[in-house]
Protein backbone atom coordinates (compact mmCIF):
# COMPACT_ATOMS: atom_id res chain seq x y z
CA UNK A 1 0.00 0.00 0.00
CA UNK A 2 1.43 3.27 -0.98
CA UNK A 3 1.88 5.75 1.91
CA UNK A 4 2.04 9.64 1.14
CA UNK A 5 4.54 12.08 2.33
CA UNK A 6 5.35 15.71 1.71
CA UNK A 7 1.79 16.60 2.26
CA UNK A 8 2.58 19.48 4.86
CA UNK A 9 3.66 22.20 2.86
CA UNK A 10 0.34 21.76 0.76
CA UNK A 11 -1.46 21.94 3.81
CA UNK A 12 0.14 25.07 5.13
CA UNK A 13 0.21 27.08 1.95
CA UNK A 14 -1.39 30.44 2.01
CA UNK A 15 -3.50 29.34 -1.41
CA UNK A 16 -4.78 26.38 0.63
CA UNK A 17 -5.93 28.26 4.17
CA UNK A 18 -7.32 30.93 1.86
CA UNK A 19 -9.39 28.47 0.01
CA UNK A 20 -10.23 26.62 3.43
CA UNK A 21 -11.37 30.18 4.60
CA UNK A 22 -13.93 30.33 1.93
CA UNK A 23 -15.12 26.70 2.23
CA UNK A 24 -15.37 27.07 6.32
CA UNK A 25 -17.55 30.69 5.89
CA UNK A 26 -19.91 29.13 3.86
CA UNK A 27 -23.55 29.94 4.77
CA UNK A 28 -21.88 31.40 8.09
CA UNK A 29 -20.35 34.34 6.19
CA UNK A 30 -21.94 37.20 8.43
CA UNK A 31 -21.68 35.22 11.84
CA UNK A 32 -19.67 37.38 14.14
CA UNK A 33 -16.38 35.07 14.50
CA UNK A 34 -16.38 34.91 11.08
CA UNK A 35 -16.92 39.13 10.96
CA UNK A 36 -13.70 39.40 12.78
CA UNK A 37 -11.58 36.88 11.45
CA UNK A 38 -12.49 38.37 8.04
CA UNK A 39 -11.87 41.99 9.06
CA UNK A 40 -8.01 40.96 8.89
CA UNK A 41 -8.11 37.97 7.15
CA UNK A 42 -4.61 38.02 5.60
CA UNK A 43 -2.57 38.88 8.90
CA UNK A 44 -5.43 36.39 10.45
CA UNK A 45 -4.38 33.00 7.77
CA UNK A 46 -0.42 34.07 7.98
CA UNK A 47 -0.80 33.85 11.48
CA UNK A 48 -2.34 30.22 11.39
CA UNK A 49 -0.08 29.71 9.05
CA UNK A 50 2.86 30.34 11.01
CA UNK A 51 1.71 28.58 13.83
CA UNK A 52 1.45 25.27 11.68
CA UNK A 53 4.86 25.48 10.33
CA UNK A 54 6.23 26.08 13.96
CA UNK A 55 3.53 23.62 15.58
CA UNK A 56 2.71 25.79 18.13
CA UNK A 57 -0.91 25.53 17.08
CA UNK A 58 -3.25 24.25 19.52
CA UNK A 59 -7.33 23.46 18.80
CA UNK A 60 -9.88 25.64 20.92
CA UNK A 61 -12.42 24.86 22.99
CA UNK A 62 -15.64 23.51 22.16
CA UNK A 63 -18.82 25.12 22.42
CA UNK A 64 -21.32 22.12 22.75
CA UNK A 65 -25.51 22.22 22.47
CA UNK A 66 -27.87 19.52 22.56
CA UNK A 67 -30.51 18.73 19.79
CA UNK A 68 -33.56 16.35 19.42
CA UNK A 69 -33.27 14.32 16.24
CA UNK A 70 -35.35 11.07 16.91
CA UNK A 71 -32.96 10.83 20.06
CA UNK A 72 -30.75 13.90 21.80
CA UNK A 73 -27.47 14.21 19.87
CA UNK A 74 -24.89 16.50 21.24
CA UNK A 75 -23.20 19.03 18.78
CA UNK A 76 -20.12 20.17 19.17
CA UNK A 77 -19.04 23.52 17.50
CA UNK A 78 -14.76 23.71 17.15
CA UNK A 79 -13.89 27.75 17.25
CA UNK A 80 -13.96 29.38 13.13
CA UNK A 81 -9.80 29.42 13.24
CA UNK A 82 -10.03 25.93 14.43
CA UNK A 83 -12.68 24.91 11.34
CA UNK A 84 -10.26 26.53 8.89
CA UNK A 85 -7.55 24.38 9.79
CA UNK A 86 -9.87 21.43 9.57
CA UNK A 87 -10.86 22.17 5.83
CA UNK A 88 -7.05 22.94 5.14
CA UNK A 89 -6.35 19.58 6.44
CA UNK A 90 -9.35 17.93 4.67
CA UNK A 91 -8.21 19.87 1.45
CA UNK A 92 -5.48 17.48 1.05
CA UNK A 93 -5.53 14.21 2.73
CA UNK A 94 -9.78 13.57 1.49
CA UNK A 95 -8.20 12.70 -1.99
CA UNK A 96 -5.99 10.59 -0.71
CA UNK A 97 -8.17 8.16 0.92
CA UNK A 98 -11.41 9.08 -1.29
CA UNK A 99 -9.60 6.47 -4.00
CA UNK A 100 -9.74 3.60 -1.47
CA UNK A 101 -13.50 4.16 -0.49
CA UNK A 102 -15.89 1.15 -2.33
CA UNK A 103 -18.81 2.35 -4.41
CA UNK A 104 -21.48 2.26 -2.39
CA UNK A 105 -20.80 3.95 1.34
CA UNK A 106 -22.52 7.78 0.84
CA UNK A 107 -22.40 9.55 3.78
CA UNK A 108 -19.96 13.09 3.57
CA UNK A 109 -18.73 12.26 0.22
CA UNK A 110 -18.75 14.90 -2.71
CA UNK A 111 -21.83 13.64 -5.17
CA UNK A 112 -22.91 11.12 -3.53
CA UNK A 113 -25.54 11.64 -0.09
CA UNK A 114 -28.86 10.52 1.27
CA UNK A 115 -31.03 10.57 -1.64
CA UNK A 116 -28.59 8.38 -3.75
CA UNK A 117 -28.08 6.58 -1.02
CA UNK A 118 -31.96 6.31 -0.97
CA UNK A 119 -32.11 5.34 -4.60
CA UNK A 120 -29.72 2.50 -4.18
CA UNK A 121 -31.04 0.89 -1.20
CA UNK A 122 -34.21 1.23 -3.30
CA UNK A 123 -32.99 -0.95 -6.06
CA UNK A 124 -30.93 -3.64 -4.11
CA UNK A 125 -34.34 -3.79 -1.62
CA UNK A 126 -36.65 -4.77 -4.77
CA UNK A 127 -34.58 -6.70 -6.42
CA UNK A 128 -33.33 -8.88 -3.16
CA UNK A 129 -36.01 -10.78 -0.74
CA UNK A 130 -33.95 -10.03 2.48
CA UNK A 131 -32.22 -7.26 3.89
CA UNK A 132 -29.73 -7.34 7.10
CA UNK A 133 -29.97 -3.85 8.34
CA UNK A 134 -27.56 -2.88 10.96
CA UNK A 135 -26.86 -0.13 13.05
CA UNK A 136 -23.64 0.63 15.41
CA UNK A 137 -24.40 1.36 19.01
CA UNK A 138 -23.08 5.06 20.03
CA UNK A 139 -20.82 5.24 17.09
CA UNK A 140 -19.28 8.89 17.45
CA UNK A 141 -18.82 8.47 21.36
CA UNK A 142 -17.57 4.86 20.37
CA UNK A 143 -14.90 5.64 18.08
CA UNK A 144 -11.32 4.80 19.28
CA UNK A 145 -8.62 7.22 19.20
CA UNK A 146 -5.78 5.10 18.95
CA UNK A 147 -7.48 2.49 16.11
CA UNK A 148 -8.06 5.42 14.27
CA UNK A 149 -4.24 6.73 14.11
CA UNK A 150 -3.49 3.29 13.32
CA UNK A 151 -5.92 3.21 9.89
CA UNK A 152 -4.82 6.65 8.80
CA UNK A 153 -1.19 5.71 9.45
CA UNK A 154 -1.32 2.90 6.81
CA UNK A 155 -1.78 5.64 4.09
CA UNK A 156 -0.06 9.09 5.47
CA UNK A 157 3.71 8.69 6.13
CA UNK A 158 4.27 12.73 6.26
CA UNK A 159 5.39 13.41 9.94
CA UNK A 160 4.05 16.91 10.19
CA UNK A 161 0.64 16.14 8.85
CA UNK A 162 0.52 13.30 11.29
CA UNK A 163 1.10 15.94 14.35
CA UNK A 164 -1.76 18.10 13.03
CA UNK A 165 -4.05 14.77 12.48
CA UNK A 166 -2.96 13.77 15.93
CA UNK A 167 -3.65 17.32 17.66
CA UNK A 168 -7.07 17.33 16.21
CA UNK A 169 -7.76 14.01 17.25
CA UNK A 170 -6.65 14.34 20.72
CA UNK A 171 -8.23 17.72 21.02
CA UNK A 172 -11.96 16.05 21.19
CA UNK A 173 -14.04 17.34 23.46
CA UNK A 174 -15.80 14.48 25.91
CA UNK A 175 -18.18 12.48 24.69
CA UNK A 176 -21.05 10.75 25.98
CA UNK A 177 -19.41 7.91 27.89
CA UNK A 178 -19.65 4.35 26.53
CA UNK A 179 -18.71 1.54 28.70
CA UNK A 180 -18.59 -1.74 26.48
CA UNK A 181 -15.92 -4.23 26.99
CA UNK A 182 -14.36 -6.47 24.44
CA UNK A 183 -12.48 -10.11 24.66
CA UNK A 184 -9.35 -9.64 25.79
CA UNK A 185 -10.16 -6.25 28.18
CA UNK A 186 -9.58 -6.07 31.77
CA UNK A 187 -11.54 -3.75 34.15
CA UNK A 188 -10.08 0.13 32.96
CA UNK A 189 -9.54 -1.03 29.22
CA UNK A 190 -12.82 0.93 28.43
CA UNK A 191 -11.75 3.56 30.82
CA UNK A 192 -8.11 3.79 29.99
CA UNK A 193 -8.40 4.38 26.19
CA UNK A 194 -9.41 7.54 24.42
CA UNK A 195 -12.46 7.54 22.52
CA UNK A 196 -14.47 9.74 20.64
CA UNK A 197 -14.94 12.63 18.20
CA UNK A 198 -16.88 15.36 18.58
CA UNK A 199 -20.46 15.45 16.18
CA UNK A 200 -20.05 18.44 14.02
CA UNK A 201 -16.58 18.64 12.60
CA UNK A 202 -16.08 18.11 9.21
CA UNK A 203 -13.00 16.23 10.10
CA UNK A 204 -14.59 14.07 12.53
CA UNK A 205 -17.32 13.37 9.49
CA UNK A 206 -14.19 12.26 7.40
CA UNK A 207 -12.72 10.14 10.31
CA UNK A 208 -16.17 8.59 11.36
CA UNK A 209 -16.35 7.10 7.25
CA UNK A 210 -12.51 6.16 7.02
CA UNK A 211 -12.87 4.02 10.49
CA UNK A 212 -15.51 1.84 8.78
CA UNK A 213 -13.69 1.97 5.16
CA UNK A 214 -11.79 -1.49 5.57
CA UNK A 215 -15.12 -2.74 7.08
CA UNK A 216 -16.84 -1.87 3.82
CA UNK A 217 -13.84 -3.94 1.99
CA UNK A 218 -14.29 -6.85 3.98
CA UNK A 219 -18.17 -6.60 3.58
CA UNK A 220 -17.56 -7.03 -0.62
CA UNK A 221 -14.34 -8.71 -0.53
CA UNK A 222 -14.28 -11.48 1.91
CA UNK A 223 -18.12 -12.35 2.59
CA UNK A 224 -18.65 -11.41 -0.75
CA UNK A 225 -21.84 -9.47 -0.46
CA UNK A 226 -22.65 -7.95 -4.01
CA UNK A 227 -25.71 -5.45 -2.62
CA UNK A 228 -24.47 -4.12 0.29
CA UNK A 229 -24.38 0.16 1.21
CA UNK A 230 -23.40 2.15 3.67
CA UNK A 231 -24.52 5.51 5.46
CA UNK A 232 -22.13 6.60 8.41
CA UNK A 233 -22.71 3.68 10.56
CA UNK A 234 -26.02 2.58 8.92
CA UNK A 235 -25.30 -0.05 6.89
CA UNK A 236 -27.54 -2.95 5.66
CA UNK A 237 -26.56 -6.01 3.67
CA UNK A 238 -29.51 -7.89 0.78
CA UNK A 239 -29.71 -11.49 -0.67
CA UNK A 240 -32.17 -13.67 -1.54
CA UNK A 241 -30.52 -16.67 0.46
CA UNK A 242 -31.90 -15.52 4.60
CA UNK A 243 -29.32 -17.99 6.30
CA UNK A 244 -26.39 -16.28 4.17
CA UNK A 245 -26.93 -13.35 5.88
CA UNK A 246 -27.77 -14.56 9.33
CA UNK A 247 -24.21 -16.36 9.40
CA UNK A 248 -22.73 -13.02 7.67
CA UNK A 249 -24.24 -11.15 11.16
CA UNK A 250 -22.33 -13.10 13.24
CA UNK A 251 -18.75 -12.14 11.29
CA UNK A 252 -19.77 -8.65 11.10
CA UNK A 253 -19.97 -8.60 15.07
CA UNK A 254 -16.54 -10.50 15.50
CA UNK A 255 -15.04 -7.98 13.09
CA UNK A 256 -16.23 -5.06 13.87
CA UNK A 257 -15.03 -5.79 17.74
CA UNK A 258 -11.76 -5.62 16.74
CA UNK A 259 -12.69 -1.96 15.87
CA UNK A 260 -14.24 -1.95 19.68
CA UNK A 261 -17.85 -1.57 18.06
CA UNK A 262 -21.15 -3.41 18.69
CA UNK A 263 -24.48 -3.09 16.12
CA UNK A 264 -27.38 -2.41 18.48
CA UNK A 265 -29.12 -5.49 19.31
CA UNK A 266 -32.40 -4.30 18.63
CA UNK A 267 -31.99 -2.16 15.67
CA UNK A 268 -30.04 -4.62 14.09
CA UNK A 269 -32.46 -7.06 12.05
CA UNK A 270 -33.04 -9.48 9.28
CA UNK A 271 -36.16 -9.75 7.65
CA UNK A 272 -38.02 -10.20 4.50
CA UNK A 273 -38.04 -6.65 2.17
CA UNK A 274 -41.53 -6.63 1.44
CA UNK A 275 -41.99 -5.25 5.02
CA UNK A 276 -40.66 -2.17 4.44
CA UNK A 277 -37.41 -0.80 5.76
CA UNK A 278 -36.23 2.67 7.44
CA UNK A 279 -33.22 4.15 5.60
CA UNK A 280 -32.30 8.10 5.63
CA UNK A 281 -35.63 9.60 6.83
CA UNK A 282 -37.59 7.35 4.43
CA UNK A 283 -39.62 4.39 4.57
CA UNK A 284 -38.69 2.43 1.70
CA UNK A 285 -41.94 -0.34 0.22
CA UNK A 286 -41.65 -2.83 -2.45
CA UNK A 287 -44.36 -0.08 -4.57
CA UNK A 288 -43.83 3.13 -2.95
CA UNK A 289 -42.12 5.32 -0.62
CA UNK A 290 -42.86 7.56 2.22
CA UNK A 291 -41.16 9.88 4.42
CA UNK A 292 -41.07 8.64 7.97
CA UNK A 293 -43.56 10.85 10.62
CA UNK A 294 -40.95 11.86 13.02
CA UNK A 295 -39.41 13.35 10.03
CA UNK A 296 -42.36 15.31 9.08
CA UNK A 297 -42.56 16.33 12.39
CA UNK A 298 -39.17 17.70 12.44
CA UNK A 299 -39.39 20.07 9.43
CA UNK A 300 -43.10 21.06 10.95
CA UNK A 301 -41.54 22.35 13.55
CA UNK A 302 -38.31 23.74 12.01
CA UNK A 303 -41.01 25.58 9.13
CA UNK A 304 -42.85 27.00 12.15
CA UNK A 305 -39.42 28.75 14.12
CA UNK A 306 -39.19 30.28 10.42
CA UNK A 307 -42.44 31.57 10.49
CA UNK A 308 -42.22 33.03 14.17
CA UNK A 309 -38.62 34.73 13.15
CA UNK A 310 -40.07 36.12 10.34
CA UNK A 311 -43.25 37.67 11.69
CA UNK A 312 -40.55 39.13 14.24
CA UNK A 313 -38.13 40.78 11.69
CA UNK A 314 -35.45 38.36 12.69
CA UNK A 315 -35.46 37.03 8.96
CA UNK A 316 -36.95 37.60 5.48
CA UNK A 317 -39.19 36.10 3.78
CA UNK A 318 -37.05 34.48 0.85
CA UNK A 319 -35.50 32.49 3.70
CA UNK A 320 -38.41 31.01 4.74
CA UNK A 321 -39.09 29.92 0.83
CA UNK A 322 -35.38 29.07 0.33
CA UNK A 323 -36.20 26.33 3.38
CA UNK A 324 -39.10 24.87 1.30
CA UNK A 325 -37.62 24.44 -1.50
CA UNK A 326 -34.72 22.27 -0.09
CA UNK A 327 -37.62 20.19 1.98
CA UNK A 328 -40.10 19.81 -1.37
CA UNK A 329 -36.64 18.72 -3.15
CA UNK A 330 -36.08 16.19 -0.14
CA UNK A 331 -39.72 15.28 -0.41
CA UNK A 332 -39.84 14.61 -4.38
CA UNK A 333 -37.40 11.62 -3.27
CA UNK A 334 -40.43 9.62 -1.87
CA UNK A 335 -44.39 9.41 -2.84
CA UNK A 336 -45.46 12.21 -0.64
CA UNK A 337 -47.56 15.52 -2.94
CA UNK A 338 -50.46 15.28 -0.21
CA UNK A 339 -47.41 15.84 2.32
CA UNK A 340 -46.72 19.06 0.12
CA UNK A 341 -50.28 20.23 0.15
CA UNK A 342 -50.50 19.80 3.69
CA UNK A 343 -47.59 22.17 4.63
CA UNK A 344 -48.49 24.70 1.92
CA UNK A 345 -52.03 24.99 3.48
CA UNK A 346 -50.35 25.20 7.08
CA UNK A 347 -48.17 27.67 6.02
CA UNK A 348 -51.13 29.98 4.58
CA UNK A 349 -52.72 29.57 7.19
CA UNK A 350 -50.31 30.36 10.09
CA UNK A 351 -48.87 33.50 7.47
CA UNK A 352 -52.19 34.93 7.29
CA UNK A 353 -52.58 35.17 11.06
Amino acid sequence: MKRHKNLYPQITSFDNLLLAAKKSQKGKKYKNSVLKFNYNLESELLKLKTELETKTYQPGKYKTFTIIDRKPRMISAAPYRDRIIHHALCNIIIPIFEKTFIYDTYANRINFGTHKALRRFTKFSRSSRYVLQCDIVKYFPSIDHQILKEIIRRKIKCQDTLWLIDQIIDGSNQQIPVLTNFPGDDLFTSINRRKGLPLGNLTSQFFANLYLNNFDHFIKEELKVKKYLRYVDDFALFSDDKEFLAIARQKIETYLANLRLKIHPIKSQLFQTKKGANFVGFRVLPDRIRIRSENLRTARKRLRKLQTDCQLGKIESSQIQKSLQSWFAHLNHGNTWHLKQKILTSLTLNMGK
